[in-house]
């Protein structure tokens, strides 16, 4: 199944309102001054029903999560060691490194959208034909133990798709356009090449604690829904209107 981002940004857009009716008992016509984050835990584990488990991905932290459609198993080779691990139908693995004691606030932004991006190819594959269902159930049923990127090569043809679902899941459209609302006005945020004026900074990062994701997470569905604007490095001006040359 071939979606377009504005049939994602649809699919999104229904799933987060029955979500809000579903969680918070509102709707999202009704008017409110601040934006509505998407509470991604329970989206995935009371929503959806997804089980999430945490265990070692990888030893180079180059995969963040997955998901399987039918009881499956992953193998995990960590300093020479491999290792088994189950996964089961319904249920999403994040890498181990998010509940580090150390690292758990500094990587939230990161394990939200991760935790997303996995509940985006679980939608996708609910609105999947009878028979793409069982076609995707077959095919990991049939090898007992995946290595991590044979699981995840299955699905290359799908990250475009989850990543956009996942993000507007995430940032909805009309909550984020709650929140350049009060954090920008309505303007359009200038991004100088990853540098941005002092207003349009304090904008961004109002946005990102709001909706508890990474600069480079907002930058991109700012980019998306056509808040921010990409300017070269050389025309960026300091607060004191000095030209800034590299």
């Amino acid at each position: 199944m071939v979606l377009s981002r504005a049939q994602l940004e649809e699919i999104a857009a229904a799933v987060t309102e029955d979500f809000n009716r579903f969680f918070f008992g509102i709707s999202l016509e009704e008017e409110r001054e601040d934006p509505l984050p998407t509470p991604i835990d329970q989206l995935a584990k009371d929503y959806l029903g997804l089980e999430v488990v945490f265990a070692p991905l990888s030893a180079d932290g180059s995969i963040c999560g997955l998901t399987a459609y039918t009881d499956t198993c992953f193998t995990v080779e960590i300093e020479g060691i491999v290792r088994k691990y189950p996964l089961r139908e319904n249920q999403i693995a994040l890498d181990k490194s998010f509940i580090q004691p150390d690292q758990v606030k500094k990587l939230c932004g990161k394990r939200r959208f991760t935790l997303a991006h996995e509940c985006a190819h679980q939608i996708l594959f609910q609105l999947e034909s009878d028979e793409m269902k069982s076609r995707w159930k077959d095919a990991y049923a049939t090898r007992k133990a995946f290595s991590l990127r044979d699981l995840k090569s299955r699905e290359d043809w799908n990250e475009w798709q989850a990543n956009v679902l996942g993000a507007a899941l995430l940032m909805p459209q009309e909550e984020m356009e709650i929140a350049m609302w009060k954090f920008a006005r309505c303007r359009t945020l200038l991004n100088y090449e990853g540098r941005f004026l002092y207003w349009d900074q304090q904008a961004l990062d109002s946005i990102c604690r709001s909706f508890g994701v990474s600069r480079s997470a907002a930058i991109i569905r700012l980019r998306e829904l056509g808040y921010l604007e990409d300017r070269p490095y050389y025309d960026f001006f300091e607060p004191s209107g000095r030209r800034v040359w590299t």
